[in-house]
């Protein structure tokens, strides 16, 4: 608070025209005045390094509150629920049924059509076409449903998921 008001009261001795029309004030004034700008005017009014140091609090809280959620984004792995249109759809509603119970966000990739995806899923999973829908966490393959209820059963899942 202090700094603040000697900081607004220097400001306003290098900004007054009082005494600008003498040399040996005004050439140190003027020289005071750019360097101040040069600075980027650490020297300003009282009302505007109060409203600078509001700016600077809120954009800390802001940068705190967005460090948490990055951490919180960060310690939970994407899940992805491969699948191909209209073929057993029933066992897709069953696994995001499990993933909805237990409070995991997931993605539907739906590989119909998609040759080069639907041969990296059957071999990363180790299964066949009939198999889908499969479930996968980050590049990790978890399986169909009953490998993901197997998984979820022995604490797997939540550990693949969250680290």
């Amino acid at each position: 608070m202090l700094l603040s008001r000697l900081r607004g009261t220097l400001f306003q001795a290098i900004t007054t025209p009082v005494g600008d029309s003498l040399a040996p004030i005004r050439v140190p004034k003027d020289i005071a005045r750019r360097i101040n700008v040069a600075l980027g005017s650490p020297l300003a009014t009282v009302q505007e390094i109060a409203k600078r140091d509001a700016a600077r609090k809120r954009l800390a809280a802001l940068r705190a509150g967005a460090a948490g959620e990055t951490a919180k984004e960060a310690a939970a792995a994407p899940v992805l629920v491969y699948f191909e249109k209209d073929r057993n759809v029933r066992e897709l509603g069953r696994v995001e049924e499990l993933l909805g119970a237990r409070g995991y966000t997931w993605k539907r990739l739906d590989v119909a059509g998609d040759e080069a995806t639907m041969d990296f899923v059957l071999l990363k999973a180790k299964c066949e076409r009939d198999d889908l829908p499969v479930v996968f966490v980050a590049d990790q393959a978890i399986g169909t449903y009953p490998a993901l209820v197997d998984a979820d059963v022995s604490g797997e899942l939540s550990r693949a998921i969250r680290g």
